[in-house]
């Protein structure tokens, strides 16, 4: 019998929408939570061979549109050590899910098991989850029909955050190595980082309460189970925009994009001066704090300001534990504020280097460094540990007790980090630990440097595909003359950035300028907006608020 002989009647099942064409990115496939029904299902064929093709370890498939809006939904698969997919396979989504006929699904899934020389007797083994959304109970049963028809040894872990899957499908591939990453369940997530978190702090002054704006999503529920587990003063939170019941409230007027795009706070707080405040976004894979000033003004600590935050701390660590050849390196987009990379370079002197948007391209640049920190400004980011780092750990031998501090320190806080992707509780814990132990406020952090002026805008234009860039796409090679059009704007203001890329998703392009003043940078902003509309088929109304 064929490996493949009950795919097409489940496929039946499972229709693919006419009208609708689907392509896997970097966050997977998302869209309307109701259209992918036939997107998930196939996930879920296409998680099984992803599986046998790493010889029956485990694959996850998390079914969330993370900051997306409740009616969204989405789904991505984990590589074995909690990693994005591998990029080669992508395309391979993205053929799947738009097969026109039951019978093509096979096809497919025939022609990736030769072109990668699967062995389809190795049993696959998927675990996965979902978020709070609505539909995330129709796709779940999609997948578990696409997991069915090719016979998957599956682990369903209910609704929990995208970055606690991540973790199960690295314990699981991990469980019978010299190095287990730890026990794949919610209580051994919340042990092994409240644990991490206690022997760091422990002795240190008691912080005062922090703040957490959940997004109503499923960080709320999770993030309480993870305080109770801590059961400290240590980490005394109170939790708003926590509902996962009423319809309609999940990203709304709240969570870490809201946040960071609005530069205010979220519906549901009232800042007060002193006080600690932080926001999640939908699946808890984000994080961003802020605070209110004497005067009442909002002020941003987004992920350029927590990537300096823990490079420093790192720094000095390491610098402490006397490993000399030991070097702490920073990942950045070209979305990163130009204060944060100068601070990284010419304050802490620590390499830092650009990589595509995109946390799979940040995460491969930080595998480089012996200890890379990566954080997108939006939140999203986490700390990588290299094997040749830790060989290097473990050889060293304390001459002081500081020395021995420090790299007790060092161990404790690779325990505190979720190395598999980025995830906003162990982020939270990672930067409470940095601040407790410093003894830091928020403005104490906040004032390492200050953000230059930048302003984001969204371009709508015929077609995205002839805009090509280079430089971790910094700059254009597409089309051409454009980059020299640009340049010539930016010369004209001091401090002055900017640069132009394609969105992955529709028919626009991101403007993204900054400069030494507020006036200068949305001038810059909208006059290379501006360009970009005349000289590259720009539609609708034309950027000119300031022209």
């Amino acid at each position: 019998m064929s490996a493949f002989a009950q795919v097409a009647e489940y496929s039946a099942k499972h229709p693919k929408p006419s009208d609708i064409t689907f392509e896997y990115g970097t966050a997977g496939f998302r869209t309307i939570g109701e259209t992918l029904e036939s997107t998930v299902f196939r996930a879920g064929l296409l998680a099984a061979l992803r599986s046998q093709s790493k010889h029956g370890q485990v694959i996850g498939v998390m079914i969330t549109a993370s900051h997306n809006h409740e009616r969204d939904n989405g789904v991505k698969l984990v590589d074995p050590m909690g990693e994005m997919l591998q990029q080669s396979w992508e395309g391979y989504c993205t053929d799947i899910a738009n097969a026109s006929s039951d019978s093509q699904v096979v096809d497919i899934l025939a022609s990736i098991a030769q072109l990668e020389g699967i062995d389809m007797s190795i049993r696959p083994k998927v675990a996965y989850a979902r978020d709070t959304r609505p539909s995330g109970p129709l796709l779940q049963s999609a997948l578990e029909d696409g997991l069915a028809a090719l016979d998957v040894e599956a682990t369903n872990f209910g609704i929990v955050t995208t970055p606690q899957l991540h973790y199960f499908v690295r314990c699981l591939n991990t469980a019978n190595s010299p190095s287990p990453y730890g026990e794949p369940t919610e209580s051994g997530y919340n042990t092994k980082y409240g644990q991490a978190f206690l022997r760091l702090v422990d002795g240190k002054p008691l912080p005062s309460t922090l703040h957490i704006d959940a997004a109503n999503g499923v960080g709320a529920p999770q993030v309480r189970k993870l305080a109770d587990a801590i059961g400290s003063p240590y980490f005394n939170i109170e939790v708003h925009n926590g509902d996962t019941d009423t319809l309609g409230k999940l990203n709304i007027d709240c969570g870490a994009d809201y946040v960071k795009s609005n530069q205010r706070s979220p519906v549901g707080t009232t800042l007060v001066p002193s006080g600690r405040y932080c926001s999640f976004d939908g699946d808890a894979d984000r994080i961003v704090y802020y605070y209110a000033d004497d005067h009442g003004i909002f002020h941003l600590l987004d992920g350029d300001k927590i990537s300096t935050l823990v490079a420093t701390y790192l720094r000095d660590l390491v610098a402490a534990a006397g490993v000399t050849d030991l070097q702490v390196g920073v990942v950045q987009t070209a979305y990163a504020n130009g204060s944060s990379t100068s601070y990284i370079k010419d304050t802490l002197r620590l390499p830092t280097v650009f990589a595509k948007t995109g946390v799979k391209h940040l995460h491969h640049e930080a595998e480089k460094m012996s200890i890379g920190a990566y954080f997108e400004a939006n939140g999203h980011g986490t700390v990588l540990f290299n094997p040749c780092a830790v060989e290097k750990l473990q050889a060293v031998r304390p001459a002081t007790p500081a020395q021995a501090d420090a790299i007790n320190r060092l161990w404790a806080l690779r325990d505190l980090i979720n190395e598999s992707v980025g995830d906003a509780m162990s982020d939270m814990l990672l930067v409470e630990t940095i601040l407790i132990c410093k003894g830091w406020t928020l403005e104490q952090w906040d004032a390492a440097y200050t953000d230059l002026p930048s302003r984001l805008l969204k371009v709508v234009v015929n077609d995205r595909n002839i805009f090509k860039t280079t430089d971790a796409e910094q700059k254009l090679t597409s089309p051409l003359g454009l980059q020299g059009v640009v340049d010539s704007l930016v010369a004209k203001f001091p401090k002055g950035r900017s640069f132009v890329r394609p969105s992955g998703t529709e028919d626009a392009v991101r403007v993204y300028a900054e400069a030494a003043t507020r006036s200068d940078c949305d001038q810059l902003a909208y006059a290379v907006a501006g360009a970009v509309f005349d000289k590259a088929g720009g539609r609708g109304d034309r950027p000119a608020e300031f022209l």
